[in-house]
């Protein structure tokens, strides 16, 4: 099969560091971007403040890293979903990996497709909740290169899969795998906190349809795992402007207040670790859920390259292609 038979299949995710020295860099690429967060000075001003903040935020943030190993892991496990995923959907298909915020970025992907001699990608986003903020954003980035670089691409795009049956199953077989490793004795007092990235409230009053997509996971999931008291909080705000509430820490507070000691965290809108499930959740969160006396935390693991997960993306695929 010649490479103009094949198809390119493109996975966008944020990006993150891949060493100390990315850190601020990277954190100045994610606070310039306007479709993710419009800093309240104005647009003229969105790069300076970019600078000012990424340049403050990086010293703490290296310490952060410097516990998980010194970098992100999330352009590994990308690249092993998207080999994982192409592999299943057959020879005809080739695993690329475009970031948002670090490398390898859009126009050096479409060029290395263009180069490659594929005429046609499907661009599978790795945020199962669309927002403007991540999806919307990335996929703007995407055919900009395009257009900068492989105009004659042809490019399909899939922007959502919220409610995509084979992934709640994923994620309800990742809680029950964690629910597993809690002891008999402590399930009658089980609460479930799903743990979703944070978004600047305006983009909800807007319109943006993020909530409404992760309330629809959430309830999907927890009719596959059925009767445990649950909650939803909002993790990982940064910057000065108003966030989703709310916050994940304050439903831990609660929960404390009412007497719950053991606590499952499932992260929901994250679908391979990063710093945000290595660090905010595994040291951070579980560090405050004891000094609040919630003394049994537990984690789903997340869905990295579970089995039924890249099944559950390779049928995606299948399904949106076919559908178009």
């Amino acid at each position: 099969m010649s490479n103009s038979d094949k198809k390119a299949l493109v996975l966008l995710n944020m990006g993150g560091p891949d060493s100390l020295d990315a850190i601020e860099p990277f954190l100045y690429n994610l606070f310039a971007d306007r479709d993710l967060i419009q800093l309240p000075a104005g647009a003229l001003l969105q790069k300076p403040f970019a600078k000012m903040i990424s340049h403050f935020r990086a010293k703490k943030v290296e310490v952060n890293y410097r516990v998980i190993g010194g970098k992100s892991p999330l352009l590994e496990w990308t690249q092993k979903q998207a080999a994982a995923i192409a592999e299943q959907l057959g020879e005809n298909y080739r695993p690329y990996v475009a970031m948002r915020y670090w490398m390898p970025r859009a126009d050096e992907v479409v060029k290395k497709i263009a180069l490659d001699g594929i005429r046609d990608c499907v661009v599978l986003s790795m945020y199962p909740h669309y927002t403007g903020a991540t999806t919307g954003s990335s996929i703007k980035d995407f055919k900009r290169a395009v257009a900068r670089h492989a105009p004659e691409l042809n490019c399909s795009y899939i922007e959502e899969w919220y409610d995509w049956p084979g992934y709640l199953d994923a994620l309800a077989g990742r809680i029950e795998a964690a629910i597993d490793n809690v002891h008999d004795m402590l399930h009658n007092e089980l609460q479930i906190v799903f743990s979703a990235h944070a978004l600047p409230q305006k983009f909800i009053d807007r319109g943006d349809p993020y909530l409404d997509h992760v309330k629809a996971t959430v309830d999907g999931v927890m009719q596959r795992v059925g009767d445990y008291p649950y909650h939803l909080g909002f993790q990982s705000r940064s910057g000065p402007v108003k966030w989703m509430e709310p916050e994940t820490t304050e439903v831990m507070d609660d929960l404390a207040k009412e007497g719950c000691r053991t606590l499952l965290m499932v992260p929901i809108s994250f679908v391979s670790d990063h710093i945000e499930t290595l660090h905010e959740i595994d040291i951070e969160y579980r560090d405050h859920a004891i000094n609040a006396g919630i003394h049994n935390f537990y984690r789903a693991p997340s869905l990295n390259v579970d089995p039924i997960f890249i099944t559950a993306m390779a049928d995606l695929v299948r399904n949106r292609t076919e559908q178009r």
